[in-house]
């Protein structure tokens, strides 16, 4: 029965994703008709191609590499309410980007993408050793502490914004928005797709690592390398997606959770719905940002920030009654 159910589930989930892509696809200021593909050159069509198509493919790669890192986070310092948002990780993406503009402006994308990767990785591994100093792992004051240590990184950010006078360009990171997703300036993000593969291949290692580090090394697995994977893996995507769209929050944080309340917390199972869940959540977000005060549109990462705010606050309420 319950089988039945999980394959209910995820046909519902897959049918949603598919409609989700085809409105993505025909919402927009420029009206296109299938009519207008037959007539190339006087036709709107080439928008479909150049801003429409980039911009789902880049949803959806956002949303199922967000997802997924907020998972292997989850997993490598136990605690459910860890995520990208929530550890600093976006903060230090920033704060690599903005070290990148002021050493060496008007740099390409991919450089860009490094230095934001290099803050990311030291970022998380500060916050691994931060982690192994505390003895009581309360469930809310670890990620209390990710924010309060995501908050000096922003803090240095400012600092150095205001002292080279880039403080607008900062603030262009600072909140997602797929507005400027166009063909040529999106492919960045397809680093997620080997993630994806990687995260899987290591799957059941990292459901391992869920169960604590002695019990992860009892049953011979390399505990050290595997959380440096998974940080290698959560630190390229956090930066493809920061460089694609900006800072995008919350979807690492409570797509893991809804998933795991009717999948559970192995990976090999949970992984693809997460994966799934990841790109609906940003697709029907993306689709309110943009009809909500149609033509114009609102940036993605406020539309997320309030829906995922309100069901993070929903999931302390309910872990702290639980507790």
């Amino acid at each position: 029965m319950s089988l039945n159910k999980d394959i209910l589930r995820t046909f519902l989930f897959v049918l949603l994703f598919a409609v989700l892509v085809i409105a993505s696809l025909a919402i927009g200021v420029k009206q296109i008709s299938w009519l207008d593909f037959t007539n190339w050159q006087n036709s709107e069509a080439p928008v479909f191609f150049i801003s429409r198509i980039p911009r789902t493919v880049a949803l959806i790669l956002a949303g199922v590499g967000l997802s997924i890192s907020g998972l292997i986070m989850q997993q490598i310092s136990l605690n459910k309410f860890v995520s990208p948002t929530t550890a600093g990780t976006l903060d230090a993406a920033k704060l690599g980007i903005l070290i990148s503009m002021i050493m060496l402006p008007g740099m390409a994308s991919l450089y860009q993408m490094g230095f934001a990767f290099l803050f990311t990785v030291l970022a998380s591994l500060v916050f691994m050793q931060m982690l192994k100093r505390i003895q009581h792992r309360s469930l809310i004051y670890i990620p209390l502490l990710g924010i309060m240590f995501g908050n000096v990184l922003a803090a240095i950010g400012t600092f150095f914004a205001y002292k080279f006078d880039i403080v607008q360009n900062m603030e262009t990171w600072l909140i997602g928005d797929f507005s400027k997703v166009l063909k040529g300036n999106y492919e960045l993000i397809y680093i997620s797709l080997p993630v994806v593969a990687l995260t899987y291949l290591y799957a059941n290692k990292l459901t391992t690592l869920g169960l604590g580090k002695d019990m992860a090394k009892n049953l011979g697995v390399n505990y050290d390398l595997i959380v440096l994977v998974g940080l290698i893996c959560v630190s390229l995507t956090v930066s493809a997606v920061m460089i694609t769209a900006g800072a995008i929050p919350f979807i690492g944080l409570i797509v893991p959770n809804i998933v795991s309340l009717f999948y559970g917390d192995n990976l090999k199972r949970s992984l693809p719905i997460t994966a799934l869940f990841g790109a609906i959540l940003l697709l029907f977000s993306d689709i309110i940002s943009r009809l909500i005060i149609y033509p114009y549109e609102i940036p993605i990462g406020l539309t997320i920030g309030i829906i995922g705010g309100i069901i993070f606050l929903v999931f302390i309420g309910k872990r702290m009654r639980y507790a």
